[in-house]
């Protein structure tokens, strides 16, 4: 990529940069993010035991808000 047009991308707003990111990401296949992004198999095992939990309880998660809350305090 042009690093003039890099910047100018890094520029824009925090939501339209977001967005730009889900957007490519979206734009790969799910074997392109899988080799793109390799997942050790005890995370990803870890990760469907976490959406699973969350799944049979939803009202466990904690709202981002509370958790940056709980961070910085």
């Amino acid at each position: 990529m042009v690093p003039t047009r890099l910047a100018e991308l890094l520029s824009l707003p925090e939501a339209q940069r977001a967005d730009l990111a889900i957007a490519l990401w979206e734009s790969l296949s799910e074997s392109q993010r899988d080799q793109s992004l390799p997942i050790e198999p005890a995370l990803a095992a870890e990760l469907d035991r976490r959406l699973a939990e969350h799944m049979a309880d939803p009202g466990s998660a904690i709202p981002w808000s509370e958790v940056q809350r709980k961070l910085r305090g």
